[in-house]
């Protein structure tokens, strides 16, 4: 499911389901609510700053390296 978010100037999103712990739920309430922020504003940071740390990560990078380049080789043959 796909849809347009004009109150954050998104692009199309898609919709996706995420289980949390009660524990992990309450704090993401809470912490959303002290930041007077919607919930899923707070979901995306998160996503966007993890996102971000993995474009950092050398190791990360490496291994995202070593992906491509077995896909590569699986589309050659």
């Amino acid at each position: 499911m796909y849809f347009w978010c004009s109150d954050t100037g998104m692009k199309p999103a898609k919709a996706m389901t995420v289980r949390l712990t009660e524990e992990q739920a309450q704090a993401l309430e809470t912490v959303a609510s002290v930041e007077n922020l919607p919930v899923s504003d707070v979901i995306r940071a998160a996503i966007a700053t993890h996102i971000e740390s993995r474009r950092r990560d050398p190791d990360f990078q490496a291994g995202l390296k070593g992906r491509i380049s077995q896909a590569r080789k699986l589309l050659d043959h």
